[in-house]
């Protein structure tokens, strides 16, 4: 929430989307996140994080850096 500057999530999350995350930012608050994340790898924590940034109604843009 503090990489786009929202105050909270969206009510309706498949519906109304409230801001926009790139891939990079995903990155760097994986890296942050790694020791509280159940992962091993910086691409399984960053699944996880665009997981959660998409269910709070965020959309995630670009393409995954491990889809080629």
């Amino acid at each position: 929430m503090e990489a786009i500057k929202i105050q909270k999530g969206s009510k309706e999350p498949n519906r109304a989307k409230v801001g926009s995350i790139t891939w990079d930012q995903i990155k760097k608050i994986a890296e942050l996140k790694m020791p509280d994340l159940n992962a091993f790898k910086v691409e399984s924590a960053m699944k996880m994080v665009a997981g959660t940034a998409r269910s709070m109604g965020v959309s995630v843009s670009g393409n995954a850096p491990w889809d080629k």
